[in-house]
């Protein structure tokens, strides 16, 4: 049969042999889905369930991060992540700008799987687009990793600290945690898997936010005490944007528009919706009340426990990981929380540690025990991987799993220790007490809303109105005390 003139390569000098256009499209897409994620999903998220007085610095954490990883990301931090090996946990630096190298075929060197003999298991990734998709792509994973550990600092961390902390992470970090998992390192080489990023985007942020919590310290007293959203249905917006942003996130990894992406984008679904409703359902159960921020958490639990092994775990175990990421996440948050001095100590702002670490710790060990040998074979460059479920290797895989995930947590603590010591020796990590005290308009000299409330100082001049501005049917405005 012939093949029609629009599925065929050389058309014209964009259009080469190697390029799939249905992949590169829906890799374009999935990679703005994941984009969408962030900027604006995390950004009004975090503006909406934060207190007033943050709103305005809540959400340019995000929108900063996003701006700031982008540079990074093209300069150097992508081939540290996917380039050439230079370590087994680091790829080489350099700058991922010139045309020779974004116009090529997409592929990830230190990827080709060898066994133990030396001869090759399974050959380089080689996806059927350009790098520059790849560079896309991968980009956007990295942006959101820094926005979650903002989930953990936000209401007092020095905006400055916060510039600084970014490109330090994203580089000492993430590119090796993605570098050892996806970009041929030697978790890559050992079978470790993490479908989507358990590992590498979530528990990392959620370790890395707790530990960056602990250093930066806690919120104002009054803070910590009562800290009600500002606005809840821009929240759910922001929720409902990750949600749906997830089909990309977890559609995008098998690197094509394939049938593998098509079961992962389902099993994202199942999962993220069963754990909202287990967590709905538990808060009913035990406070009585259905709470819109907990059935958020609970969807995000969901969203999180299923992306390492979203397309590799069947419905049923979707399902089952579902039940589990709705109850295990709200016991820590809820019940061993309140017993624990070291949690009670830091004060982490959305409880990142339980929704992202503990969710993709519980993630990465259930693909480990769920990954069906047949879908394993779909992705997985390690033959004759499944979970332990299905029998011999499983048992050794789900140890993987355990292994990867120490190495995971504790690169982070010391990295992420290390960080913020050596920032803080050049800038304060915490805002001072009375920017504390007023939030955005000291910080920023901005406001979310144009209403005088929580945190800002009266001025008369500012305002319009006097404390004895008097109505016409003789009401008299008191202001209300900071």
């Amino acid at each position: 049969m012939s093949v029609p003139v629009a599925y065929q390569g050389n058309t014209s000098a964009a259009v080469a042999d190697w390029l799939n256009k249905g992949d590169n499209a829906w890799q374009m897409t999935a990679a703005t889905l994941v984009g969408l994620q962030s900027v604006p999903g995390l950004v009004i998220l975090y503006g909406g369930i934060v207190k007033k007085k943050w709103a305005v610095n809540s959400a340019f954490m995000a929108l900063y991060a996003f701006a700031a990883v982008w540079l990074c990301w093209v300069t150097w931090a992508y081939n540290m992540s996917f380039g050439d090996k230079l370590l087994p946990i680091w790829g080489k630096a350099k700058p991922a700008l010139g045309h020779k190298f974004l116009l090529k075929q997409a592929e990830i060197p230190a990827s080709t799987h060898y066994y133990r003999t030396g001869d090759v298991e399974t050959a380089m990734a080689t996806p059927y687009y350009p790098m520059a998709t790849m560079v896309y792509f991968q980009c956007v994973f990295a942006a959101i990793t820094l926005i979650l550990i903002a989930g953990s600092l936000l209401g007092r961390m020095n905006i400055r600290a916060w510039m600084a902390f970014v490109p330090l992470w994203l580089t000492f970090s993430y590119t090796i945690s993605a570098f050892s998992i996806w970009g041929g390192g030697f978790l890559f080489q050992w079978g470790v898997m993490d479908y989507s990023g358990g590992y590498v985007i979530h528990l990392s942020s959620g370790v890395a936010g707790f530990t960056a919590a602990y250093w930066v310290g806690p919120r104002s007293t009054k803070d910590r005490e009562r800290f009600p959203p500002n606005n809840l249905l821009l929240m759910l917006v922001g929720a409902g944007l990750l949600w749906m942003g997830w089909a990309g996130f977890n559609g995008g990894d098998p690197y094509a528009a394939n049938t593998d992406s098509s079961l992962a984008v389902l099993n994202t679904n199942i999962c993220a919706a069963t754990s909202l409703l287990v967590w709905t359902c538990l808060d009913v159960i035990f406070f009585k009340k259905p709470s819109v921020i907990g059935a958020v958490q609970g969807m995000i639990t969901g969203l999180v426990c299923i992306t390492p092994g979203a397309g590799l775990v069947q419905g049923w175990a979707a399902i089952a990981m579902g039940v589990l990421s709705g109850s295990l996440p709200w016991f820590t948050m809820m019940v061993v929380h309140k017993r624990s001095s070291l949690l009670q100590k830091v004060d982490d702002t959305l409880g990142v540690f339980h929704t992202h670490a503990v969710a993709g710790f519980l993630g990465g060990a259930t693909t480990g025990l769920f990954a069906e040998p047949t879908l394993c074979s779909l992705f997985l460059p390690v033959t004759n991987s499944r979970g332990a479920f299905y029998g011999s290797p499983g048992g050794v895989q789900f140890l993987k799993q355990i292994v990867g995930a120490l190495f995971v947590i504790g690169w982070n603590v010391v990295v992420t220790s290390i960080i913020c010591l050596v920032i803080r020796t050049a800038i304060p990590l915490r805002m001072p007490d009375d920017e504390l005290v007023i939030g955005d308009d000291a910080v920023h000299g901005e406001e979310a809303y144009a209403l005088w409330g929580d945190g800002e100082t009266y001025e008369t001049t500012k305002h319009g109105w006097s404390d004895d501005t008097q109505h016409g049917d003789g009401r008299i405005n008191r202001s209300p005390a900071v």
